[in-house]
């Protein structure tokens, strides 16, 4: 039995391909571009098969083969991943499909997909002896990063905008996260970071911005694969800000595919964003490989309020090599499809997440998703982490008063 624990080789630079030594802390190339991993796969496919991973605890670490830390002791988790694969059997009537599943990645710890990413990056961190870390976010990664650093060790400074759901706000703080707010966007934020991070000696583990938080989201794509039997869906709709989810699963799937797990990367990828936020929308729509800064960007669904992301280029590749699609979505149709969702299939969805099910109805609605083929939408964090997007007003009653419906 082999007692290597990943099979990690090298850093590349996603724009020039220079190479890059894991061993030491790397942030970007010299020429901007954020570094990949790479792994010895042909040593992995040795070594492990798929039905491997199915004997192993039920978390995103089973995957370890494929993941950037060399030490098992250097492994920092809440026990994140493996979220389940819901069928939506009465949104399929309502969408006019047949196999639409959700994956659910509300039930994580923080309640969000970036539990993936601060996993596996601070692990990395934590392996490399990194002490303190700075990031900019709109809230849920920065919420994330805070409760995982203090779970490692690590020291981290925040910054968000103001306006960022209070939420995240409060767990950076019950975290013991040095947290700052902006009067600005997620861009100001990060450009406060990286002033802040060469003065004091920060690490910035803003997105992309070192290469360990991606291989975390590249989870999700394993995990996909591997509920659904190994075989390839035919769709997967993911809400884009940063973008690092996308790039993640279409990294998996490449490795997955040299390796011979799959055959072909058959699985079309679509990027949704919303309207009054849409820079990758916009290039995929004018062919362009990366997208123009977004001005005056707004959006209920704050966790893709990015006005451009530094792997954007990522983001339209894999699109265009998938023969993928990216779709905008009006904040109304987030609303009225997270409020269809949570009655119709009891899941209360984060607005994100609710942006790929008007994005599934509305590409089924123009035939470019197929009744027969299969689905899979990503709901990136809970409903609950956003109580103030829904606003009603329940009747008030006094003790004597009766019901009347």
């Amino acid at each position: 039995m082999y007692k290597q624990y990943s099979f990690l080789n090298s850093l590349i630079c996603s724009r020039c391909g220079k190479k890059y030594d894991p061993s030491v802390v790397q942030t970007v190339c010299s020429c901007g571009g954020p570094l990949l991993t790479e792994y010895d796969l042909a040593s992995i496919n040795e070594n492990v098969s798929p039905q491997d991973f199915a004997k192993r605890s039920p978390n995103l670490w089973r995957y370890h083969e494929l993941l950037p830390v060399v030490d098992e002791k250097n492994v920092v988790t809440l026990g994140e991943g493996m979220t389940p694969m819901l069928r939506a059997k009465t949104l399929e009537n309502k969408l006019d499909l047949n196999n639409l599943y959700i994956k659910d990645e509300g039930i994580l710890p923080t309640g969000t997909f970036k539990a993936r990413g601060a996993a596996v990056g601070l692990s990395k961190a934590k392996e490399l002896g990194i002490r303190k870390i700075s990031m900019p976010t709109n809230g849920n990664a920065g919420a994330a990063w805070a409760t995982y650093a203090a779970r490692a060790g690590i020291t981290s400074v925040i910054v968000m905008p103001k306006d960022a759901p209070k939420i995240t706000r409060c767990e950076c703080y019950a975290a013991g996260s040095r947290l700052y707010l902006v009067d600005g966007l997620i861009s100001d934020a990060g450009a406060i970071v990286k002033k802040a991070s060469e003065k004091y000696g920060l690490f910035d583990v803003s997105t992309l911005k070192e290469p360990y938080r991606l291989e975390g989201k590249k989870t999700m794509g394993l995990e996909i694969l591997e509920q659904l039997d190994w075989k390839a869906p035919d769709v997967i709709i993911y809400p884009t800000g940063g973008g690092v989810g996308i790039i993640g699963i279409y990294k998996a799937m490449k490795e997955l595919k040299e390796m011979g797990w799959i055959d072909e990367i058959s699985t079309r990828l679509v990027s949704v964003q919303a309207e009054g936020c849409a820079p990758i929308v916009k290039a995929w729509e004018q062919k362009k490989s990366e997208s123009e800064f977004w001005k005056n960007s707004e959006t209920i669904a704050f966790g893709i309020n990015v006005p451009k992301a530094l792997g954007d280029f990522l983001v339209l590749d894999a699109i265009y090599k998938t023969n993928g699609s990216a779709v905008a979505i009006s904040d109304r149709e987030i609303i009225e499809s997270q409020l269809e969702t949570a009655r119709k299939e009891g899941l209360f969805m984060c607005p994100e997440g609710a942006a790929t099910i008007a994005a599934a109805r509305k590409l089924r609605n123009q035939g470019w998703i197929d009744k027969n083929e299969t689905v899979v939408a990503l709901n990136t964090g809970s409903g609950l982490k956003y109580p103030e997007v829904l606003d009603f007003n329940a009747p008030l009653l006094r003790p004597e008063e009766e019901l009347s419906l």
